[in-house]
């Protein structure tokens, strides 16, 4: 299939959640917004030549908890969305981004403007409050993209929420794998590259695996000792997917790993 179709059929796609998100969000429950985030994910993945499969799923948690991830690419939050629908902290410059900055305002983001260190106390409070409130949240506590290749180091400052809302972080690992079972750097939109040349480099990059490893929840009364650990948690799991776990996923994913086409008929639901 050509490239071209292949973003023809994306642009569709992002049309129809728009739609969907206009039209049947306003009406639905919690759970059927969630439901339709996901499967709408997980054919947004399909359509980028990507399979999802959750490692170690048993350890995630529903409600009240700081999700903090790895962060390689602008997939990344699709990734996430297909294994559980998570608002996210975003950068405020995504508002502007032509569908995609719709959709993140529409599905609870909450933005920072990072170059004014005021913004960063009323992001606090806002996520201790939904914390508090058995919400959840995710944020790339790295503040930038990377190769995925290593971690960047962890900052504190997002951490101090779960501290003061008394929940646990729980971590994530994203890890990206070619069709040859090695890590792939084809999603990481890192650098100079635009949107354009980064979804181009993952079109052609050929059939993806995203792989998602959920980390046991984490606590700790500072916000410090919490990013390290968080880090450090995240940094294993990084290794793990480098090792046996990723191995045996290649020819059969492990009893607690969802593979897409699974996952998507666990819920049923199309956005």
């Amino acid at each position: 299939m050509s490239l071209f179709i292949r973003k023809t059929r994306l642009l569709a796609h992002l049309l129809r959640g728009a739609w969907t998100v206009a039209t049947r969000f306003p009406r639905a429950s919690a759970d059927a917004r969630h439901a339709m985030n996901r499967a709408w994910s997980l054919k947004m993945l399909a359509l980028c030549g990507m399979k999802l499969v959750v490692h170690n799923d048993s350890a995630r948690l529903d409600a009240g908890a700081l999700v903090v991830s790895n962060h390689v690419s602008w997939i990344d939050i699709y990734v996430i969305n297909a294994w559980r629908p998570t608002p996210f902290v975003s950068k405020a410059e995504i508002r502007h981004w032509p569908l995609i900055g719709w959709f993140a305002q529409n599905l609870d983001t909450v933005f920072i403007e990072r170059e004014k260190r005021s913004d960063a106390r009323r992001i606090m409070q806002e996520l201790s409050s939904r914390l508090e409130r058995g919400e959840l949240m995710c944020v790339f506590p790295e503040g930038t993209t990377s190769s995925g290749v290593a971690l960047l180091p962890f900052h504190s400052n997002m951490f101090q929420a779960a501290v003061a809302a008394g929940k646990p972080v729980q971590p994530l690992c994203i890890y990206y794998e070619d069709a040859q079972g090695r890590q792939s750097t084809a999603p990481a939109y890192i650098d100079d590259l635009s949107l354009k040349e980064s979804l181009d480099a993952m079109l052609k990059a050929g059939p993806l695996t995203a792989h998602v490893y959920v980390g046991e929840p984490i606590a700790a009364d500072d916000r410090r000792t919490l990013a390290a650990r968080a880090q450090e948690a995240v940094n294993a799991a990084l290794e793990t997917m480098r090792g046996p776990v990723l191995a045996g996923a290649a020819d059969e994913a492990p009893a607690d790993s969802k593979p897409l086409a699974d996952a998507r008929d666990a819920h049923g639901a199309q956005a």
